[in-house]
């Protein structure tokens, strides 16, 4: 029996493996997080071992025929870094970038982090973590110094008056988290969800709000100058605990709740209600996710929420705050430690000169020799291919031709390039395109911490025996960087590798240099920043200080602008996206586990809105925007607004239609809201 982790979503849910040939999943009653409940992706985990879909062996593309043909590891692992080393040298470093992934382990995202910057020299690096969390990365760390997704143990959530859910389907992307709220309920507190859709999780809530998408801002500011005009802005705290407050308060003078409702389509009588809600309980946690922040306005929109927390005196506080619900699995662990293009181990800024040095000295080369800022994930993607743009891309741990933004434009650019790597366990959408796929382990078949959404770093242990034929990342990592006569030492033990991320990360913001295998054993789970052994780590943050120099947290005003794109006479209702209960992401694994009902893509609309085109329910119906089409059945319910739609992610389609316009700040592409034409 074997103590590990699910290999989804950000709660990191614990549970146990046990047989050797065909794994079954039972509960962890001791792991805290989930004590022993899992949803059915969870509890089917198992269902991705054995599959026929697996891949065992290296395939390399003839580009003649089009055809994969399998390889020995040592001629793929060959052709690739000669490639790799040809591009270089005619091109330069920046020829080549590198795509990461939210669920790779802190030690194979610590790794790939150096390849790039030390064996390939390049900056063309960052990962899918971009399109999950770095909108509420960047307001955290404006606003309060530091980037931690909640700055408290999610069981808090129970202790709270009032939680308000701002974009977060709770109920279906982290079942298990539900039960928080719940008990939160049973002792008499409330829970607020804002959502265009009554989905499950607003099913569970004590008070419902439906904004048109896009508008969260707007409704942010409109509750903050309820709570000025009130007089029930928590004047002490601001005073002892904050700066910028006399400008964030002028800012919000005009947001009146009329003005509010002609922007958001929430009736004014809702918005005072919801001020007055909050204003009257002593405990408020505000909680962001992706249906607010993967906007061109993300970041302003967390900002705007963390004004209104901060204004009823709550960050810091036990049992209240802000905090942001992580999406994939390692989404804070992944960005802490090198995949992003601007960062090195420990959340060091790579344009730092003394993080630059500290970093430098624990991989043993010269700090000049390490390159600056690259390009962010959709920026990076749409340079592929261009004359100033990459050659080659390795992609670990991301499906790309799913996930991205403008989804077919990005296919393309996949296309243009001269050499694309794949390393997946299943041949995805993107490692079909790949010239070559390099077969890898998956979760149940290797050991490496993840850090869930609490901050707090786990322990996935190996319960099995990968088939023959297939390596770890790790592996794969080492064998690249020897090939391509890379100083420093890149181990495949990855118990080694997460002593030496501790080292790198020593004295930077996410420090877990006191942080060890045996320990998060011990400890189930140890929190960051853990800066020595004899540490607690810390599971929560800010009660004496903030993480800027002076200890105070900043207000910072933020304006509502909108979508990138609104509804016109041709694109007349607004496209959302996102998760159900059964998939995960891409679809990758869960579409492949066969005790998870895959009915596939489907198009959520109103009964009005189907009346007005003559959808039927289950019948065909295409949505179109300015960047594609697809069509699928329609779902029509009457839970979702009547001037919106609803597409699942999980499949290819959805993300053909949304757009790639960027949060200036953040860089995340506006997944959430486009405009869009539905016909039956």
């Amino acid at each position: 029996m074997t103590d590990t982790h699910c290999p989804y979503c950000s709660l990191q849910c614990g549970m146990r493996l046990t047989g050797r040939r065909t794994p079954q999943v039972e509960e962890w009653p001791e792991f805290p997080v989930n004590s022993g409940a899992l949803c059915r992706k969870g509890w089917s985990a198992a269902g991705l071992y054995g599959g026929r879909e697996r891949l065992t062996t290296p395939l390399v593309r003839d580009r003649a025929t089009g055809e994969l043909s399998p390889v020995s590891w040592e001629e793929a692992l060959d052709l690739v870094a000669g490639r790799l080393a040809a591009l270089r040298a005619e091109r330069g470093a920046d020829s080549v970038a590198v795509f990461g992934g939210g669920g790779l382990t802190n030690e194979k995202a610590y790794q790939l982090g150096k390849l790039a910057r030390v064996a390939l020299g390049t900056s063309q690096i960052d990962y899918n973590g971009r399109w999950c969390m770095s909108s509420a990365a960047s307001a955290g760390m404006r606003a309060f110094g530091l980037d931690r997704g909640l700055p408290f143990p999610l069981a808090d959530v129970e202790q709270a008056d009032v939680v308000v859910l701002v974009g977060s389907n709770l109920a279906e992307t982290m079942p298990p988290a539900a039960r928080h709220l719940d008990a939160l309920r049973a002792r008499g507190g409330q829970v607020v969800v804002i959502d265009p859709r009554r989905t499950p999780t607003a099913d569970r809530a004590d008070v419902f709000v439906q904004p048109v998408p896009g508008s969260d801002l707007a409704l942010a500011l409109g509750v903050l100058h309820l709570l000025v005009a009130g007089g029930t802005v928590d004047e002490e705290y601001v005073a002892a605990r904050t700066t910028g407050w006399a400008e964030v308060r002028e800012s919000v003078t005009g947001w009146w709740p009329e003005r509010v409702e002609r922007v958001t389509g929430v009736p004014a009588d809702e918005v005072r209600a919801l001020a007055e809600l909050l204003a009257g309980k002593p405990r408020v946690m505000v909680l962001t996710a992706r249906g607010a922040e993967q906007h061109s306005t993300g970041s302003d929109t967390v900002l705007a929420w963390i004004n209104v927390a901060l204004a009823l005196g709550m960050p810091g506080t036990p049992g209240a705050g802000y905090g942001c619900l992580t999406g994939q699995g390692n989404g804070q662990g992944g960005r802490e430690h090198g995949q992003k293009a601007d960062q090195l181990p420990g959340y060091r800024m790579i344009d730092d000169p003394a993080a630059r040095a500290h970093v430098a000295g624990v991989w043993g080369v010269d700090p000049d020799s390490l390159p600056g800022k690259g390009r962010s994930a959709y920026e990076l993607l749409d340079a592929l291919g261009q004359p100033d743009g990459p050659s080659a891309l390795l992609v670990f741990g991301s499906n790309i031709v799913v996930s991205a933004p403008r989804a077919t434009h990005v296919t393309q650019r996949l296309e243009s390039l001269d050499l694309l790597v794949v390393a997946d366990m299943v041949l995805s959408e993107t490692a079909a395109l790949a010239d070559v796929v390099l077969p890898v382990t998956q979760w149940a078949e290797e050991t490496g911490t993840m850090t869930n959404l609490e901050g707090r770093v786990i322990l996935r242990q190996r319960a099995i025996s990968p088939p023959a034929g297939v390596r770890s990342d790790l592996d794969v990592i080492a064998g690249l960087a020897s090939r391509l006569g890379s100083p420093g030492v890149f181990s495949t033990d990855p118990e080694a590798v997460f002593e030496e991320l501790g080292r790198a990360s020593a004295g930077g913001k996410a420090d877990y240099a006191g942080i060890t295998y045996d320990r998060i054993r011990d400890e189930h789970g140890v929190f960051w920043p853990c800066p020595e052994p004899g540490h607690p780590g810390t599971p929560r943050m800010f009660l004496d200080a903030f993480a800027h120099p002076d200890g105070r947290a900043r207000f910072l005003a933020v304006d509502h602008r909108g979508p990138a794109e609104v509804p016109d006479a041709d694109y007349p209702v607004h496209l959302t996206t996102g998760r159900v209960l059964a998939q995960y992401q891409s679809g990758a694994q869960t579409r492949r586990v066969r005790d998870l009902p895959d009915t596939g893509p489907f198009v959520e609309i109103h009964p009005m809105l189907a009346g007005r085109i003559g959808a039927v329910d289950g019948e065909p119906v295409t949505v179109a925007t300015r960047r594609g089409t697809m069509t699928a059945p329609a779902h029509v319910v009457a839970t979702i607004r009547p001037d919106t739609v609803f597409v699942p992610f999980h499949w290819v389609g959805a993300n053909r239609l949304t757009n790639d316009a960027l949060d200036p700040a953040s860089r995340m592409p506006e997944f959430k809201v486009c405009a869009a034409a539905v016909s039956a």
